[in-house]
């Protein structure tokens, strides 16, 4: 597509590499090789588009799948060059894209900006962020929720465990499903919260358990806390990305909260994980869900990074 100056395509497998041929700063997943992530199938060419004048690449996104993905989840790396019609770039950038980059239910993919944890306090970073949220409103997509990237490495020990809670793999779907339904009354969790509006509180558990069983990891990790006197507590899914081990998912049930059990299931997810080789495990939570929040930094995670979600 062109318009005016600018050329708007998708790459190809023979030229994919001209994808790192644009300068200035870069805002995709922290740590992230592009061309090794491409080689593994997550990154392709036709999820991979620039913008460019005169040969040169003046603005770039990529958007993410799964390898057995035949549509991207996200796109999680959006970049402007220095041009000073740059924040016009991009989103005609995006609009473009738009018309052939979607997801398995026909809708936009959403856009993840990553960013260090004090970007907040940062002029240039936020000068970046507003430029790349801008050109991604001009293209439709809407602020839904910032999220903390939370990191704990095995120099730091592992947390305390909680003998009052035992725990139970969790099987059955139905019972996965029950326990995410009511875990999910009064939760702070902007995707949880947004999926009941939505379809209600059944659907929402199923969309969450569909999104944990997306996980490569075995559903098998999978455990259900219990008092000593046999009454459920909550349920914590270790797990494992294609990237990282993570804590896919913790929550206690309502009449259960406000008893510290939250650090017993985030120090057995550790332990866990730690057991299957883990050095580090990564979590995300709403920076609008203080108290789990502070539940991973009483157990030794850190504020890593942190991520703005667009719709």
């Amino acid at each position: 597509m062109t318009t005016s100056e600018i050329t708007i395509r998708p790459l190809t497998v023979a030229d994919l590499d001209r994808f790192l041929a644009l300068g200035g700063p870069a805002y995709g997943p922290p740590g992230r090789d592009f061309l090794a992530t491409a080689a593994e199938d997550h990154y392709r060419p036709h999820w991979t588009w620039v913008a460019e004048r005169d040969g040169q690449i003046v603005a770039r996104a990529a958007w993410w799948g799964a390898p057995d993905d035949e549509h991207p989840i996200a796109l999680d790396w959006f970049d402007l060059g220095g041009a000073s019609d740059r924040v016009a770039i991009g989103a005609q950038l995006l609009r473009a894209a738009s018309e052939q980059v979607r997801t398995e239910s026909g809708s936009f993919p959403e856009y993840h900006l990553f960013l260090p944890a004090d970007w907040h306090d940062r002029p240039d970073v936020r000068q970046a962020v507003d430029e790349r949220t801008d050109a991604a409103g001009q293209a439709g997509l809407r602020p839904f929720v910032e999220r903390l990237r939370i990191e704990w490495v095995a120099a730091s020990g592992l947390p305390a465990t909680d003998d009052r809670l035992t725990f139970a793999p969790a099987v059955g779907d139905a019972e996965l499903l029950d326990v995410l339904e009511r875990v999910n009354v009064g939760t702070l969790d902007a995707y949880a919260r947004r999926d009941i509006e939505r379809h209600g509180p059944a659907d929402a558990a199923h969309i969450q358990l569909d999104d944990m069983a997306w996980m490569p990891a075995p559903r098998a990790w999978w455990r259900l806390a219990y008092t000593s006197e046999g009454a459920l507590v909550g349920v914590v899914m270790p797990s494992r990305n294609y990237e990282s081990f993570v804590v896919a998912y913790i929550g206690v049930v309502p009449e259960q909260r406000g008893r510290g059990y939250v650090g017993g299931l985030l120090a057995k997810a550790t332990a866990f994980l730690a057991g299957e080789g883990a050095e580090r495990v990564l979590a995300d939570t709403d920076t609008g869900n203080r108290p789990m929040a502070a539940a991973f930094e009483r157990a030794g995670y850190r504020v890593t990074a942190r991520r703005i979600v667009m719709t």
